[in-house]
């Protein structure tokens, strides 16, 4: 695999608490480089993918479109228990004290307010702690240098966006808090329909990214091919240890500035294109295309990534993920057992249902598993029952 220095210095959201969104009424999980959440249908997987989705759009200034999208603020608050959805965020600092994010979202009538927001971190060895942001209902301070204090906006301000996206980025920290927490990306399955965009010719265009429905796949391989030989050679490597007959991937022209691409079989003579590449192969194309990516969000999430994979292909899949976040930090959703069986329990989120109906988070690793694991493999030990997350 390759190895590879980007992100080397990027700090790594360390701790997350949820209260009052859909099942996670009260959860707080800490978050380490790779976390792969297992559980079943229903226990608060998607719902945790979402929390992250609805912080990005807050910190980029998209929060009113989000909440848009998720059919308003009061159709996801836990249902009969909460009164308002709240969100601590915590940021590692090199020899420092980490930044505190705190966000607090309440309805009003069909719309909704912050009701508070604040962006911390301890200095000193007593409190206070020295805050960037401090607003309550409506009424916003933030730092200003000049002044050496907290002050009001003189601008106009946002009431339906976060004071995040807003306030002047005045230091370091909070800026790069704010761009990682913005650039979190949200990977659903790909869509590998007749006439998807992932089976298409593409226009050639820059791109380190595929694109969530793959409609940059083509450009970011040719981008990579011409930009970054090793990478594109540790995807094609990739590939050939998945795929025996692979052999390599061609990019020929269809028109002006279109290129279409192809992949070799040692068992054909002619080139297969990409409408008559079966849905596994595409989709494990498209997901060591992302993972191998220069382009990688700060934090990126995906979403069943298993979906049409050989079994095989799952150990392949984890330690693409693992060696992915050193680069980003991977928040990933599934259900696929023979997955699990590769991965440690330290990188494994157990995702439950309680008796009261509300989810629960614990990581694998915090539980006595060492004798089971004597024994077992880790999927063994889900699938009997002793982690937790079954239905």
């Amino acid at each position: 695999m390759l190895s590879t220095k980007e992100h080397e210095n990027m700090n790594h959201f360390e701790r997350i608490h949820v209260q009052g969104f859909r099942r996670l009424h009260d959860v707080e999980l800490p978050l380490r480089p790779l976390n792969v959440m297992i559980g079943a249908n229903g226990c608060g997987k998607t719902s945790l993918l979402d929390v992250f989705s609805l912080l990005s759009a807050s910190a980029s200034g998209e929060l009113k479109s989000a909440i848009s999208e998720m059919q308003g603020l009061g159709a996801n608050l836990t249902l009969e228990r909460a009164q308002s959805m709240s969100y601590d965020l915590r940021m590692a600092v090199p020899d420092s004290n980490p930044l505190v994010y705190q966000l607090t979202l309440a309805p009003t009538g069909v719309a909704y307010e912050v009701a508070e927001e604040m962006l911390w971190q301890q200095r000193e060895a007593v409190p206070p702690p020295f805050k960037h942001i401090q607003s309550r209902h409506g009424d916003i301070r933030y730092f200003e240098v000049p002044n050496g204090g907290l002050v009001r906006p003189t601008w106009d301000h946002n009431p339906l966006e976060t004071s995040l996206a807003q306030v002047p980025k005045l230091f370091r920290e909070p800026e790069e808090f704010r761009k990682q927490l913005a650039s979190s990306t949200h990977y659903h399955v790909l869509n590998v329909a007749p006439r998807s965009p992932v089976r298409m010719p593409q226009p050639l265009r820059p791109a380190q990214l595929p694109g969530a429905d793959g409609e940059d796949l083509v450009s970011c391989l040719f981008y990579l091919r011409e930009a970054d030989r090793d990478r594109f050679e540790a995807i094609e490597d990739t590939l050939r240890a998945g795929f025996e007959d692979f052999v390599r991937l061609d990019f020929p022209p269809v028109a002006a500035g279109t290129l279409a691409m192809t992949w070799r079989d040692r068992n054909f003579t002619q080139p297969l294109f990409m409408h008559q590449l079966s849905e596994g192969t595409l989709r494990f194309l498209w997901l060591v295309t992302l993972l191998q990516s220069p382009g990688l969000t700060a934090v990126t999430q995906i979403d069943e990534p298993e979906v049409s994979l050989h079994p095989e292909l799952l150990s392949l899949l984890a330690d693409l993920m693992r060696e992915a976040s050193a680069r980003t930090q991977l928040i990933v959703a599934t259900h696929a057992d023979r997955l699990v069986r590769f991965l440690h329990p330290d990188e494994v989120v157990v995702l439950d249902v309680a008796e009261d109906g509300l989810a629960t988070a614990t990581r694998a690793g915090e539980l006595d598993l060492e004798a089971w694991l004597h024994e077992y493999t880790l999927d063994e030990v889900w699938r009997m029952g002793r982690i937790g997350g079954r239905p």
